[in-house]
């Protein structure tokens, strides 16, 4: 076999190896190094290229052991981003060439990966095979090798849309979801429901999802509509032509929709009802409340105005201003 989940499953198994210990220190004697032919040396690339070879996929990802070579050996096959990828090979450093290891899993702000000489203890000296957590932004991450993986690639890099094989998740993705192997003609990415069948759909509750006990999507109803229109009117993403409702409408849909474009979603992914992680997000981002300061020539009216918000809900929201037309430059006006 081969393929991410086999590439991915294989590093698993060595989470927790260790390389030799000898004289009071750790010496890089390791079973990766052994087998490439380059043993008491470091040996992050040398366990990537080991964990390839196992997995049926040395074919797709290089035998290197110095990780610049790792790097050009993607590039020249134009199998080279900046954005993670499930499975993709990750290095780090100026050039790529100080560290390199196995990306699992990403999210909006992390990567998971499996490592081999790292540490979980913070320093220079690696010595076993580890799960790691690491900003995805940092400047220590240069770039990842994506693998030509016969199930297709899952990855965050927009600019991969369209080609073939290819899911794309730009917020988060791990290895549910690597598509199953067959014709990659038909992979989730290239499966965009037009906006006709989107439209369609907006009267057919078959195609609510339920979060938390609560319903979203054409036929739900309820004060958590309004809310989540109150959220996507923060994010900058309503449609609303009298603002959020309680019960779904179009608007949610395509307000929900742009709000999904926003944050690097496509395909089914972008079809205008909230997944869980989306929700999740939203809330995270846009479910506190938020305030403003009045400034010279504010009125109540020009703040709901220039919010989205309805004047009501905006003087609710804010019972110690007795005149509405009144406010003084300086204060803080709470938004719903």
């Amino acid at each position: 076999m081969s393929g991410a989940r086999e590439f991915i499953s294989v590093a698993r198994e060595e989470i927790g190896y260790q390389e030799g210990f000898s004289d009071g220190h750790w010496d890089n004697d390791n079973k990766f190094g052994s087998w490439y032919g380059m043993n008491e040396e470091a040996w992050c690339g040398m366990f990537v290229s080991w964990v390839a070879d196992r997995s049926g996929n040395g074919d797709i990802v290089p035998r290197y052991a110095w990780c610049p070579a790792g790097v050009e050996w993607f590039q020249d096959r134009g199998r080279w981003s900046a954005y993670p990828a499930v499975g993709g090979v990750v290095f780090f450093g100026p050039g790529g060439g100080s560290h390199t290891g196995i990306c699992i899993a990403y999210t909006d702000d992390e990567i998971i990966t499996i490592e081999g000489n790292t540490n979980d203890s913070g320093s220079a000296e690696g010595d076993g095979v580890y799960l790691k957590t690491r900003p995805r932004k940092s400047s220590y991450v240069y770039g990842y090798g994506i693998p030509d993986f016969p199930e297709g690639a899952v990855v965050a890099d927009p600019d991969w849309q369209g080609r073939p094989g290819v899911v794309h998740f730009g917020e988060q993705a791990d290895e549910s979801d690597i598509p199953a192997g067959g014709d990659t003609s038909s992979r989730p990415a290239d499966r965009e429901e037009d906006r006709e069948d989107r439209e369609d759909r907006d009267g057919d509750t078959s195609h609510q999802v339920v979060i938390d006990g609560l319903a979203y999507g054409p036929g739900s109803s309820g004060e958590h509509i309004t809310r989540l229109g109150e959220m996507l009117v923060r994010a900058g993403c309503g449609a609303y032509e009298d603002g959020p409702g309680d019960e779904w409408t179009e608007e949610d849909t395509e307000s929900m929709r742009r709000y999904q474009e926003k944050i690097g979603d496509t395909g089914a992914d972008a079809d205008g009802i909230p997944g869980p992680k989306q929700l999740a997000r939203l809330t995270a981002e846009y479910g506190g409340s938020r305030t403003v300061t009045v400034r010279e020539g504010d009125t109540l009216s020009s703040i709901a105005a220039a919010n989205d918000i309805p004047l009501s809900e905006l003087t609710a929201a804010n019972p110690q201003i007795e005149d509405p037309d009144t406010i003084t430059p300086g204060e803080t006006v709470t938004l719903p």
